[in-house]
């Protein structure tokens, strides 16, 4: 499939990024910072206008950024890696990386590192990762956007979380099948940890993993992920109100992995997406129902729908419009612009 790119040059996601950089990666006890994906977003769509006033209400519920306490090095990275204590270390790592080689190599050796540990919050540091190579590929080198790589790639690695029980794909089923047969999990409550962690004794959850036909080749997984990100979207249409807020990052989290291909080694190509079906799949298993909303098709074209989920505010609702435009572009399905205006519907206003 051929990705379609728009240049993102404007000085706008600068100032922005900048703005943002003064800030830390969480807030209010745990919750990432999705500014400059939110940021990244609006600037791509055209809305560099709404961009200064989205930032000046979404920082007012930000802290400072933490102070480093330890110096990373090659010999300690690994001991590192998903210890919460080292929020302001690891951005500081990476920034050093970011001065001495090259964005796409410092990508292409730490994705492999990274990437078993997707769950990272909340899937958030995959998805910031997207949003920052995003910006770098399609706008050019610049020393904001390296910054928003290394703060991208830095929450990653802090929050670095492994999805749990994860198998590999072998079976024969297309990805909206098997989305759809995934198992829950019996507790339905709490946060993403103690759901996640269900996954280990869930009855059937190896099974749902294994079903999907897998991608077999690196010229097979642009397709194959653009296959789930759909999937995802399509069902958030109909089962977001099982938690509209969590269930956009099914969509969001593989269309990041998705967005990162043309940086990465072909090699690294299949087993990113299927470590993003996992990803996705679990979070279904965590959050969805087991009983579909029926939607209709909605009339406003794309330009429309993202420019009301502007107009809603809530970072969550921009960013699966950002992702449902994409779906919206491969396919040209208005479900995928329902389930951005179902986002709409069930996340509350800013």
């Amino acid at each position: 499939m051929t990705i379609e790119t728009t240049g993102i040059g404007d000085q706008t996601l600068e100032e922005a990024y900048e703005r943002l950089h003064r800030t830390g990666p969480e807030f209010d006890g745990g919750l990432s910072n999705h500014g400059p994906m939110a940021v990244e977003a609006l600037v791509r769509h055209g809305h560099e206008d709404d961009v200064g006033q989205w930032v000046d209400g979404y920082r007012r519920r930000l802290t400072e950024p933490p102070r480093p306490s330890e110096r990373i090095t090659a010999e300690t990275w690994r001991a590192a890696l998903g210890d919460i204590r080292r929020l302001g270390d690891w951005p500081v790592w990476f920034a050093e990386q970011l001065q001495e080689k090259p964005w796409g190599d410092v990508l292409a050796t730490w994705w492999p590192r990274l990437l078993p540990g997707i769950a990272a919050g909340a899937t958030h540091g995959a998805i910031r990762t997207g949003h920052a190579v995003r910006a770098l590929r399609e706008g050019g080198e610049t020393p904001a956007r390296l910054d928003e790589l290394a703060q991208a790639l830095g929450y990653w690695a802090t929050r670095w979380l492994p999805v749990p029980a994860t198998a590999g794909p072998t079976g024969r089923l297309a990805l909206e099948t098997a989305l759809a047969l995934v198992p829950t999990v019996p507790e339905q409550y709490g946060g993403i940890s103690h759901r996640l962690a269900q996954l280990t004794e869930l009855p059937g959850w190896a099974d749902a993993q294994q079903r999907v036909l897998p991608p077999v080749a690196a010229e097979e997984a642009e397709t194959w992920l653009a296959a789930l990100v759909t999937a995802a979207v399509h069902r958030y249409a109909t089962h977001a109100h099982g938690n509209p807020v969590m269930l956009v990052h099914a969509a969001t989290a593989p269309n990041a992995v998705l967005r990162t291909l043309p940086s990465l080694p072909r090699e690294l190509w299949v087993c990113s997406a299927v470590t993003a079906w996992s990803a996705a799949a679990a979070i279904h298993a965590a959050y969805a129902p087991s009983e579909g909303f029926a939607v209709g098709r909605p009339v406003d074209g794309p330009d429309e729908v993202f420019a009301r989920a502007v107009r809603h505010g809530d970072e969550h609702a921009i960013k699966l419009a950002d992702t449902a435009l994409d779906v919206h572009a491969w396919t040209g399905d208005p479900l995928a612009l329902a389930a951005a205006l179902r986002a709409l519907e069930l996340i509350e206003a800013v």
